[in-house]
């Protein structure tokens, strides 16, 4: 699923979209399965008579419930958490009724680093932080997908932003030297 456009500034295109790493639902799918079974053994284990319907029923919306609990909703959250890369900041959401988000110009980044456990490395994942220039202190990104290549990614959007900048700049001082007139240059 792309990122929604309406997000993102006119200039501004999407680098990576990523989720956590879907191990981050394989319990989740070993919860469902287990119910799945649990839940039919349990109903075919109650003996017939009269109220065999009620206690099949009482059987059904307790897996359901546990399903609920143990399935759906680590499914939601691993579907709604976005960590977005765009070519002027990153962004990260996560939540399912009420949301949480940071949004950071790739400008204010000084270092990104990633960790891998061996159990990491073997799954290709891993956890990165983002330092950042200001008050906002680090930010850590958990169970990413290809940690080691999204750190990668990351120093190099930097870079590209930084050179962007410094292009944009010496434009607006050439223009400046030279007498043209042209729009003012971006406070930032």
């Amino acid at each position: 699923m792309a990122y929604p456009a309406k997000l993102l500034a006119d200039d501004e295109e999407v680098v990576r979209h990523l989720h956590p790493h879907w191990l981050t639902v394989f319990w989740p799918i070993v919860a469902f399965l287990v119910l799945v079974g649990l839940g039919s053994f349990g109903a075919a284990l109650i003996p017939e008579g009269s109220n065999q319907g009620v206690y099949r029923l009482v059987v059904v919306v307790l897996a359901v419930l546990l399903a609920v609990a143990f399935v759906v909703v680590p499914l939601l959250k691993w579907r709604t958490t976005h960590y977005v890369i765009t070519t002027h900041r990153i962004l990260y959401r996560v939540g399912i009724l009420s949301r949480t988000g940071r949004d950071i110009g790739l400008s204010r980044i000084t270092d990104v680093s990633y960790t891998q456990t061996l159990w990491d490395r073997i799954i290709n994942s891993g956890k990165i932080t983002i330092e950042t220039a200001g008050e906002g202190g680090s930010t850590i990104w958990s169970a990413i997908p290809d940690s080691d290549g999204v750190q990668q990614l990351l120093n190099h959007m930097v870079e590209e932003d930084a050179d962007r900048r410094a292009q944009e700049s010496a434009g607006y001082i050439g223009q400046y030297y030279r007498g043209e007139t042209g729009p003012v240059p971006p406070q930032r």
